[in-house]
């Protein structure tokens, strides 16, 4: 089956779902309501539903009494309790597999999998592949880069008696979606199975430079895509000839699996690398002709990365992506625009105000900023996933979602509660009227002065004035201020870098994350990165222009 094949049944399939969503988009009041019963329903007889008082939830009301909100640590004894196969504790329903969420100081999570919980990411990924393709129906006539990246061991959990970990990323979709996926790309899902991160890499690359056709790119943070350009043009020569003679440089033998996968996908190849070497490793419009679009995560501290891709791509159209975390699916990119309307036939959505106060999805705001609860098909009720979002607008009668970031990524050292979100607004501002940085992360740093936040900046030049900006932009927090002027903290500095994504995602990977799964922020309350990232030649761009005109 070729790849527009492929793409086209997955796309009709999920036309009813499409239809169902847009149609939810009116009430998302009712659709929700009915969705969290349903759970309730099924699961009333569980550990947990019993626990509850499930059997006697009429309504969302009823079900906010008898269910407190909750985070990962209260569940992680029930969770211990499903793995070592206990059934009936969280869902009536058997847990397939366990998925391992990273990103946490605290180790990595376990979320169950069920599958309700397929069929409810299904119902998110359906509706926003269908309007992907109608809104560009020329997407589907060719193959499509979805990112895979190096597969982790799983933890070890002991007593385990269900599977952790997915041996494939695009198994998250499960079923029918999953085989489709997998006809679809460019580069086969196998290919995770390179564990070492340059040999992944580089099989990536001779993978995508072969497709010609290319005409989709999926991956999660934009930088991600920046690194396979770079390597791209480093090792420019020696990609053309391992397309023009079938991958005779792969110094190290394949694992089983991806060997076979690929046989037939690396055969010599001399007519497409004389086309490649006359384009040459910048060309990327004569590399790729046919590619119309990137998907990429483009808020908050990916902006500025998405805004680079846009610079090396620039006649490929950018989509922002929805929100999609392990445990829920929570935005999808819907109507062709900008919107990322809330997944509201997913999952069962609550949102916690900054005064505390906690909203349903008809009840929320425009340019209100909320902490993301779920209820999901897993086995989650009322848990706190911790992404701040802003209503950016709505789509019908449901919310568009912007994310702002982590809710808990706050430093305090001495009482200053930097939180994240006022960190990514102080670096914009500090930048506004500038190319924006391409990696830009704030962190509490050991100086002689005393701790300070040190800002790492990747970018070509700096303004001379930087350092006192950033202290004006981050004094606009009061306790900051109060702790700077008491000489708790020294003032903050900026520190220009080289590779800032890449030494980042090097030190998330060796801590366990997934190398795809790494999302740098615009504030790290751990310390230690000056050992971390390499020092650029200090360069400050004597030729600003004046203070005004930022």
């Amino acid at each position: 089956m070729t790849a527009s094949a492929a793409t086209a049944i997955w796309c009709l399939s999920n036309l009813p779902s499409w239809r169902r969503y847009r149609r939810a988009l009116e009430a998302p009041a009712a659709v929700q309501e009915r969705l969290l019963l349903e759970h309730v329903r099924r699961n009333a007889g569980t550990v947990f539903g019993r626990a509850h008082g499930f059997e006697d939830v009429r309504c969302v009301a009823d079900y906010q009494r008898r269910v407190p909100l909750m985070d990962y640590e209260d569940y992680d004894p029930l969770v211990r309790r499903v793995a070592r196969g206990e059934p009936g504790v969280l869902t009536a329903e058997p847990v397939k597999r366990l998925a391992v969420t990273s990103g946490s100081t605290a180790g990595p999570k376990l979320i169950p999998y069920t599958d309700s919980l397929h069929a409810e990411y299904a119902r998110g990924v359906g509706p926003w592949i269908v309007d992907l393709y109608r809104q560009a129906p020329r997407l589907a006539g060719g193959p499509a880069y979805w990112s895979i990246t190096p597969r982790l061991a799983a933890p070890a959990v002991p007593d385990a008696a269900i599977p952790v970990g997915f041996d494939e990323d695009s198994r998250y979709l499960g079923g029918l979606a999953h085989r489709l996926v997998a006809r679809a790309m460019a580069v086969p899902d196998c290919v995770g199975d390179l564990r070492d991160h340059d040999a992944h890499r580089y099989v990536t690359l001779l993978l995508l430079m072969r497709a010609r056709g290319l005409r989709l790119v999926s991956v999660w943070h934009p930088s991600y895509l920046a690194l396979l350009l770079d390597a791209m043009r480093a090792q420019w020569d020696r990609l053309l000839e391992d397309v023009r003679c079938g991958g005779a440089t792969l110094a190290e033998p394949l694992p089983p699996r991806a060997a076979a996968a690929l046989t037939g996908r690396l055969r010599p190849d001399p007519s497409r690398a004389r086309e490649l070497r006359a384009a040459g490793p910048g060309a990327c419009d004569r590399i790729w002709p046919k590619l119309g679009l990137v998907s990429c995560w483009g808020d908050a501290a990916a902006s500025a990365p998405m805004e680079d891709i846009g610079r090396r791509l620039p006649r490929v159209r950018l989509q922002p992506k929805g929100l999609l975390a392990t445990e829920a699916i929570v935005t999808l990119p819907f109507g062709g625009g900008q919107a990322r309307p809330l997944a509201i036939r997913s999952h069962f959505f609550e949102f916690i105000g900054r005064d505390g106060g906690v909203l349903l999805a008809h009840e929320l705001e425009p340019g209100g900023t909320y902490e993301v609860v779920v209820t999901t098909g897993g086995g989650l009720y009322r848990y706190r996933l911790g992404d701040l979002v802003r209503v950016d607008g709505f789509v019908q009668r449901t919310p568009s979602l912007s994310f702002m970031g982590r809710a808990a990524q706050i430093s305090d050292l001495v009482g200053e509660k930097l939180h994240e979100a006022f960190v990514a607004g102080a670096i914009a501002t500090v930048f506004r009227g500038r190319t924006a940085p391409s990696f830009a992360m704030l962190a509490p740093e050991e100086t002689a002065r005393g701790p300070a936040y040190t800002l790492f900046v990747e970018a070509d030049e700096l303004p001379p004035d930087l350092d006192a900006r950033l202290e004006r932009a981050l004094c606009a927090n009061p306790q900051y201020a109060l702790a700077v002027g008491l000489g708790q903290l020294a003032p903050s500095r900026v520190v220009r870098i080289r590779s800032g994504f890449q030494a980042f995602a090097k030190r998330a990977v060796s801590r366990g994350q997934r190398l795809g799964d790494v999302k740098p922020s615009a504030l790290d309350a751990r310390g230690g990165w000056s050992g971390v990232f390499t020092p650029a030649e200090d360069r400050r761009d004597r030729r600003a222009a004046p203070e005004a005109a930022f």
